[in-house]
């Protein structure tokens, strides 16, 4: 995978623990209309702390053009914003 780091819009469900699940998110490539990607499977969710900032991973997976594709977003509680990490 290749690591992108590119903030994105993210559609996720909230539990009332707090704990959050992403399902959808919008993603703009150049000058291309935004493409809206719907995650099929969450494999796992994951805390560290990143330049001293907890963030969560999700490594997902979804079909991108056909293609079966692994992801990885990334979410920083502290701001709210959303991050497609690695494709």
């Amino acid at each position: 995978m290749k690591v992108v780091m590119k903030p994105i819009e993210v559609l996720a469900s909230f539990k009332l623990d707090g704990v959050s699940t992403p399902l959808k998110f919008k993603i703009q490539e150049r000058n291309d209309a935004p493409s809206i990607i719907a995650i099929e499977h969450v494999a796992f969710r994951s805390e560290e702390k990143s330049a001293g900032n907890k963030m969560i991973t999700f490594r997902c997976q979804s079909t991108i053009n056909g293609v079966l594709k692994v992801f990885e977003l990334k979410f920083e509680p502290s701001t709210g914003k959303w991050f497609l990490y690695k494709i």
